[in-house]
């Protein structure tokens, strides 16, 4: 990259040979303050402005606790955010189990480090339209067969693959044959708004964003209401990339891993909305992969 900027600026005017040097000299400068940030990403399961709020209070807790530069950057996707991950434009991530498992497949000796507390036994809400005629249930709820249904991201854990493995289990066949429409609404938040709108009379949604949108009074019980809830699963972690030491040094993994189990900000942990985090490792995760592929969702 620097050969091709000094051989840019040489075809355009004569630099002397101290020009050369200070311009040289810039661009060293400039690679060595992006070597010393570390860039990390998560999933867009909900709002962006929500997103934008939780992740710059992480950046700026990493950053002050590891003493180098933090950035957190946006993605649009969760193809997008194991994309960025695989591509080394983000080093760390906060991923759902699937889109986790599917990143660190992609780079080797990439490892999840930490998830939170809640995360070791996640589950999902199925919840209704009013107009379903389904009645809340502790077993799954087989009167959904038949009704309009939504996903929440083609690539999430808790919208998509744990709710269609249930689907499959125990309507026995897929999706697109168990209901008269299927959607994919994008995120949890969207999920929520579309089956409360009457939209879709069915929906499956990561059950700590149901509970942020009930803290926010955006949820009309009158209208939708959660019939049913999945076994436990893990799910959400902070993955980091095998390769990070390799830029930040020996032992900056164990670093990070210990800013992370260490965060005890009530701030900060109430934007996940998590207890703290605790260890993670990418065998807890198996579980996830196996039901990936046994959906066709992994390789």
């Amino acid at each position: 990259m620097a050969t091709k900027l000094l051989a840019g600026a040489l075809s355009a005017i004569a630099l002397t040979a101290a020009e050369i040097a200070l311009t040289a000299a810039a661009i060293a400068l400039t690679t060595a303050a992006h070597a010393e940030t570390l860039v990390f990403t998560a999933i867009p399961d909900e709002d962006a402005s929500r997103l934008r709020q939780r992740f710059d209070k992480v950046a700026g807790y990493l950053s002050r606790t590891l003493g180098v530069d933090v950035r957190y950057v946006p993605v649009k996707s969760y193809a997008a955010a194991v994309s960025a991950f695989r591509n080394n434009q983000v080093q760390l991530a906060w991923f759902g189990g699937l889109s986790g498992v599917r990143a660190r497949a992609l780079v080797k000796g990439s490892e999840a480090i930490a998830q939170g507390r809640e995360d070791r036994f996640f589950v999902t809400y199925f919840i209704a339209h009013h107009s379903a005629g389904v009645a809340p249930s502790e077993n799954f709820p087989m009167g959904i067969a038949g009704k309009t249904f939504t996903f929440g991201s083609k690539g999430s854990t808790s919208g998509r693959l744990m709710p269609e493995f249930h689907i499959r289990e125990n309507l026995g066949t897929a999706p697109r044959r168990a209901f008269t429409r299927v959607g994919f609404s994008g995120d949890h938040s969207r999920t929520i708004a579309l089956v409360q709108s009457g939209a879709y009379q069915v929906g499956a949604v990561n059950f700590k964003v149901w509970e942020n949108e009930m803290k926010a009074g955006k949820i009309d019980l009158d209208k939708i209401k959660v019939i049913w809830k999945t076994p436990s699963y893990p799910d959400y972690q902070w993955t980091i990339r095998g390769d990070v030491e390799s830029r930040f040094g020996a032992g900056f993994k164990l670093r990070v891993k210990n800013a992370l189990l260490d965060l005890t900000d009530k701030d900060v942990l109430a934007e996940f909305p998590r207890a703290r985090f605790v260890p993670a490792a990418n065998s807890d995760y198996q579980a996830i992969l196996e039901t990936g592929r046994a959906i066709g969702l992994m390789d």
